[in-house]
């Protein structure tokens, strides 16, 4: 087993790959439109809990039909439970801020997560900024900028609110990732760290419940279908597919394939909400987006000799 494993493995991205990591992206893209059209119907709090319990029941039937063992002993509880609650905690600010502000918005400053890893890698983790990493984060900071002065320009104040909850979403997503990285769930299967975090998405978003609106709204098939999307699709699919991904291919070569992610949000919200975005969102698309080319560019190595 441990052979045909490492058969499997691939030295780099290959084309069947990249094809994958494009729909993988447009599809995490598209979710943020899916999540908007599901507020017609759901409120935000709501639709975080179904989708983490949907979802989460869906990867527990993949993990029983693939044999996956979840409740060995593996020292990772403590830190599950940790993990489990930032998680949830960065979905309610991603889903709440979604709903007082436009998918271009949020999926940008959703996506500046990698810039709060890189910094708090370098003070947490002993992960040093270098040159390059640093150009990649003083160009991310330039797209905050951008983000947050088309907000201001506009006098918004409800907007400039879901915008500061996206970008804490971001902040905690970066959290998440750093925890895991310190503690033992490193080692737990993806699987499992998943469930982690949707069972953490779950109790959170019933403790916030009772502060939140009335959870169900004007129903339509189009708002429950983009809940199911997001459930079923996103969450079991998508996630279990990358994790695959992951374990044949080498993860700094998939890594450079996510500015895709918030330039499909912009397009998609443009396209199929009709949010037209501003000179000053594309300036922070093209800034964010570059500097996550160049965070994740793989280091080259040097020839010996």
């Amino acid at each position: 087993m441990a052979v045909a494993s490492a058969l499997d493995r691939r030295d780099a991205v290959d084309l069947a790959a990249a094809s994958i990591m494009v729909g993988l992206t447009f599809s995490w893209g598209l979710n943020y439109v899916a999540a908007k059209i599901s507020y017609a119907g759901y409120d935000p709090v709501f639709v975080s809990i179904a989708r983490s319990i949907i979802g989460g029941l869906c990867v527990l039937a993949w993990c029983w039909l693939r044999g996956i063992k979840l409740f060995e002993a593996d020292g990772s509880l403590v830190a599950g439970i940790i993990v489990g609650v930032l998680f949830g905690v960065e979905f309610l600010c991603l889903y709440i801020g979604l709903e007082y502000t436009t998918v271009a918005r949020n999926t940008l400053l959703v996506n500046t997560m990698p810039f709060w890893v890189l910094i708090g890698g370098h003070f947490l983790l002993g992960e040093r900024i270098n040159a390059r990493k640093l150009a990649g984060l003083v160009l991310a900071f330039c797209g905050l900028v951008a983000v947050f002065s088309d907000g201001i320009v506009g006098g918004n104040k409800v907007t400039l609110t879901g915008d500061l909850l996206s970008l804490g979403s971001g902040i905690l997503w970066a959290a998440t990732s750093i925890v895991i990285k310190r503690s033992k769930l490193v080692e737990t299967s993806a699987e499992k760290l998943l469930l982690y975090q949707l069972a953490g998405a779950a109790v959170v978003g019933f403790l916030v419940m009772p502060f939140a609106g009335p959870p169900i709204r004007d129903v339509t098939a189009l708002s429950t279908w983009a809940l199911l999307f997001q459930s079923i699709y996103v969450v079991a699919f998508t996630y279990v597919l990358w994790f695959w991904l992951l374990r044949r291919y080498p993860a700094s070569g998939l890594s450079s394939f996510a500015f895709l992610s918030p330039v499909f949000g912009v397009l998609c919200g443009a396209i199929i909400l009709g949010e037209a975005p501003t000179l000053r969102i594309f300036v922070a698309l093209g800034l964010i987006a570059i500097g996550l080319i160049i965070v994740n560019r793989p280091q080259r190595k040097q020839a010996l000799g």
